[in-house]
């Protein structure tokens, strides 16, 4: 097993520092932890280490695997897992970064929240209607207390969708949703950040080419992973979690994953339906009522987001704008 060091903590509450303490046995007497992602101190390759609260834990037996790795050998590694008691383990130190880089598949699902339909002035939701799908560049993807990166331009009008993501273990094709959640690894935290101004196209070829999924939600920086990853086990109704997020101190957005319009099964379910889900691959459910956009609000530089779910942790980064690099 590798012994360099990992990274600072960011549970509940916390962006944190190390702990002065690494080595020492670790008490956390939580019922949750999540699987994170932390570089090593000389500067080598992430591992995986647990996650619990505002410690950082040592996993016996990951014989210094990444997340990544780990994921993708969920059917061998699970079983370890399950048997982890953090209680009594080895604490260690070092940055905690986005538990995946590089998903091979980020999945987004779009108007998935009764709420969030409602503020955008859908009053009633059509029958016969399927879950609606977009992919999003891995680029896009930073770590906790990373900074997000908006676009200079005033029109932008870059907001924020706190979204309860899925992280694939087990694949499949044509998932039955009764078999859906048995596919889960585990769930974490995703900031769905959007440029609501770019999203509509000034002057589209035609019709079918009006709305710009990439330039409004594929931006580097613009979809914020983590802490970590909370296996599905310590999660046991993904549909009874407060879903939560703060600008500045001041809470927007207040939802539960029980007014999604179709929950995490369904979701799975129809996603396997247009393509195979693998290993690590992230599912994004939806976001509640509480969005800027509803109310003309807008991040800008300076800006501090937080998010909370439920068993999950907190996903904070701060907001900065992005000045294009010169040339010489």
């Amino acid at each position: 097993m590798r012994t360099t060091a990992a990274g600072p903590t960011s549970g509940p509450g916390q962006s944190g520092h190390a702990p002065d303490d690494a080595g020492a046995a670790h008490t956390w007497r939580g019922s949750t932890w999540s699987l994170a992602s932390v570089d090593h101190a000389d500067g080598g390759a992430p591992r995986a280490v647990a996650l619990c609260g505002d410690s950082l834990v040592e996993i016996p037996g990951l014989d210094g695997a990444d997340v990544t790795e780990v994921i993708a050998r969920w059917p061998e590694f699970a079983p370890l897992l399950r048997s982890f008691d953090p209680a009594g383990g080895q604490t260690t130190t070092g940055t905690l970064r986005a538990p995946l880089r590089a998903p091979g598949k980020l999945v987004c699902a779009g108007a998935n929240y009764r709420g969030h339909l409602t503020e955008m002035g859908i009053a009633e939701v059509p029958g016969g209607i399927e879950p609606y799908f977009f992919l999003l560049p891995s680029t896009s993807i930073t770590g906790p207390d990373e900074q997000v990166r908006i676009p200079p331009e005033e029109q932008a009008r870059v907001d924020w969708e706190a979204e309860l993501a899925v992280v694939i273990g087990t694949p499949g094709r044509d998932i039955p949703e009764a078999d859906a959640l048995a596919h889960v690894a585990g769930y974490t935290i995703m900031n769905d950040v959007s440029a609501r101004g770019l999203h509509r196209r000034a002057n589209p070829l035609a019709p079918p080419f009006t709305f710009d999924w990439l330039a409004s939600k594929g931006r580097d920086t613009f979809s914020p992973l983590g802490p970590g990853i909370t296996p599905a086990w310590l999660v046991p109704d993904p549909q009874n979690l407060h879903i939560r997020l703060w600008r500045n101190g001041k809470l927007e957005q207040d939802g539960y994953t029980a007014d999604m319009l179709f929950p995490v099964a369904r979701l799975i379910a129809a996603a396997s339906e247009i393509m195979c889900l693998e290993a690590g691959d992230v599912l994004a459910t939806g976001t509640p009522a509480g969005v800027g956009v509803a109310h003309g609000a807008a991040l800008v530089d300076g800006d501090d987001l937080r998010v909370e779910i439920t068993d999950l942790g907190t996903l904070r980064n701060p907001v900065r704008v992005a000045h294009p690099a010169l040339h010489a």
